[in-house]
């Protein structure tokens, strides 16, 4: 019995001696690069479905409400300007992220619920046309 607990003893001595040795090794060796992308996350408060694309009302930071509209293109092609992710039925509330690579305008994500009862999809009357905030969108301007 005396030399099985030796035995084990030795082993996590040898274990926690060996570990903290790559570790450190391992510290020394790596650099971290910055970014070049960075993203803003905002809440979405009310979103509309338009035939032309997507109209997406969140609160920017002084609580005021600002609106946003992105072109149907964007979200058709795989690696376009756009992106959708459907969330299932927990808690997490829809959001749309926008990322940013060097300054510019890179692509955004909305993260939204699939079935239009969920209570931040909203629906456009149908006298109202909203066709020409669609037209020569090239990147999303958030107001801050």
């Amino acid at each position: 019995m005396r030399k099985a607990f030796l035995r084990v003893v030795l082993f996590l001595a040898l274990a926690v001696f060996s570990q903290g040795d790559f570790l450190s090794a391992q510290a020394t060796t790596h650099e971290w690069e910055e970014s070049e992308y960075y993203y803003f996350n905002y809440t979405i408060e009310r979103i509309y479905s338009h035939r032309l694309g997507y109209i997406v009302v969140y609160r920017r930071a002084s609580n005021i409400l600002e609106r946003v509209y992105l072109p149907l293109e964007w979200f058709n092609d795989t690696g376009g300007k756009g992106e959708l992710v459907y969330l299932g039925s927990g808690k997490e509330w829809p959001s749309m992220i926008v990322y940013y690579k060097k300054g510019e305008f890179s692509h955004v994500r909305l993260r939204i619920r699939k079935y239009a009862q969920h209570e931040t999809w909203g629906i456009i009357p149908f006298n109202v046309n909203i066709d020409d905030f669609f037209k020569d969108i090239d990147e999303v301007k958030m107001v801050f």
